[in-house]
């Protein structure tokens, strides 16, 4: 190896570099931050980056000095630069949820993901952008107004790891972190032509993370390539005492290994369901662009030697969405909770922050879940609603095995990275956005966003739904896809 290209890096691609002495961690963090600041605070004003890490530089030339004395890693990011979402505490760095109300917030300890970034020898560059306390699928938030989309300055990100996934599209960072509760990290993966990894709730810990429905929440990566988002899953998944959820990494046989499993991996040794009931009607202008790319995908997909069935149906599809959505009735309390545990924290609940004014007033879902009930469980609705989650994952899992496929398929988002002239003008709420996404995450499935192609300028990913603890499965596919595919194309910034 010879050179070094900066742009679109890979940990492996960063790693040659390091071991042939022909770049150091601190020349990348360099880049990085020089990126950040022609491309985010100047010029196209991306505004995916909320807080610099200071010490980033300083982090970079220590673990430079580790390596030139003992001619080893720290651990298997060694020096990666990592963007996180601003919604994991980092201690010494500000945290502020997305809300101006925390803009003064630092935390003392860290989340506990980040403590395992740290000790696999990542690189905390950058706090990213988030609607407030993620409570929303757009990037509208009271510490950062907005994120644009780097391939359309005038549309969404998608939220709400918005600033993740506009920062790893632009390149500026390495890897990326999201969290996701209805998806957050697929919504905005799919709209920035990334691969995004939701899991099976409970593999990684969310610890020091703020809630939103804390039987859906999870943390997972966003990365330009599989294999980056199988190393982060290698440094993340396991039993956190501190998070009772992580009990289900005893469930799993992959933890450590998913990097490995990509060894052989073949798109063919996989059966494909496409579920019709989540594509949006072709007669609908917004959702025709995203069926025929989806549709060209498939195409493609059968082209390549992969089975597909097509044309499953799940009945009543938009029925089991509103029957197992608990965003109105779980948040508030799951939100106080968290805050309440917080002696430093400025403000102490969700209705706090609501009288405040502390979030951006185009979030409408915090009106929702201000008028929620302060105790879930007094619903009426509440106990029906968290069965109905039950019924749905039995439902998806019935069907995949009823018609012998490994994964469904749909689009990701049912409609084209929105114009925020559009969402100003009230186009859509929160609650009645066409994302698909809510599927896997209100059934408590895993699923994974993988970039389909474009429709015009603007990316559009599909989506992989999956059994219990199939995310080996999932990124074996999406590898094998994505080097036959090359589906990744970096935004003319």
């Amino acid at each position: 190896m010879r050179t070094f290209t900066y742009m679109e890096a890979t940990v492996e691609s960063f790693h040659e570099a390091l071991k042939a002495k022909i770049v150091t961690g601190a020349d990348l963090i360099r880049w990085y931050l020089d990126r950040i600041d022609t491309y985010n605070n100047q010029g196209p004003s991306i505004q995916a980056i909320v807080t610099v890490n200071p010490s980033a530089m300083e982090e970079a030339k220590a673990l430079d000095t580790f390596f030139a004395e003992t001619g080893e890693f720290k651990g298997p990011l060694h020096g990666v630069p990592v963007l996180v979402k601003d919604q994991a505490e980092t201690a010494g760095i500000r945290t502020t949820f997305g809300s101006i109300a925390f803009a003064d917030y630092v935390p003392e300890q860290d989340a506990s993901l980040i403590k395992r970034l740290r000790q696999a020898g990542a690189i905390i560059l950058a706090k990213t952008s988030m609607c407030d306390f993620a409570a929303g699928w757009f990037s509208f938030s009271s510490m950062t107004d907005h994120t644009k989309n780097p391939y359309d300055l005038d549309c969404e990100s998608g939220g709400s790891s918005a600033g993740t996934s506009a920062g790893i599209a632009s390149n500026f960072g390495l890897i990326g972190v999201g969290e996701d509760t209805g998806g957050s990290i697929r919504l905005p993966s799919s709209f920035n032509n990334l691969f995004g990894l939701r899991i099976t709730t409970g593999l990684i810990s969310r610890n020091g993370f703020s809630p939103l429905v804390h039987f859906q929440d999870t943390a997972g990566p966003i990365t330009r390539t599989v294999k980056d988002a199988a190393k982060l899953m290698d440094v993340l998944v396991g039993f956190d005492r501190n998070d009772v959820f992580t009990a289900a990494a005893a469930q799993t046989a992959h933890a450590g290994q998913y990097e490995a499993m990509l060894e052989g991996a073949s798109m063919k040794k996989y059966r494909i369901g496409v579920l019709s009931s989540a594509f949006g009607p072709d007669s609908d202008a917004d959702c025709a662009p995203v069926n025929d790319r989806i549709r060209s995908t498939v195409s493609w997909l059968k082209e390549q030697g992969v089975e597909v069935v097509e044309e499953l149906e799940l009945l009543d599809m938009d029925q089991w969405i509103t029957e197992t959505s608990l965003y109105t009735l779980q948040s508030k309390k799951d939100i106080n909770n968290f805050l309440q545990k917080r002696p430093s924290a400025p403000l102490k609940s969700f209705k706090e922050i609501y009288d405040a004014n502390a979030f951006h007033p185009m979030n409408d879902l915090f009106h929702d879940i201000n008028a929620g009930p302060d105790e879930p469980e007094s619903d009426e609705n509440y106990y029906r609603s968290r069965v109905r989650q039950e019924e749905f994952r039995r439902a998806i899992v019935h069907l995949m095995l009823d018609k012998e496929v490994d994964f469904l398929l749909y689009p990701t988002v049912q409609v084209l990275p929105p114009k925020r002239e559009e969402l100003y003008a009230q186009k859509w709420s929160c609650l009645t956005f066409p994302t698909n996404t809510v599927i896997a995450s209100q059934s408590g499935l895993p699923a994974m966003s993988v970039p389909s192609g474009f429709a015009g300028h603007l990316p559009v990913g599909f989506e992989l739904v999956g059994k219990p603890f199939a995310e080996a499965d999932l990124l074996r596919f999406a590898y094998d896809y994505e080097q036959h595919a090359s589906p990744r194309r970096e935004p003319g910034l």
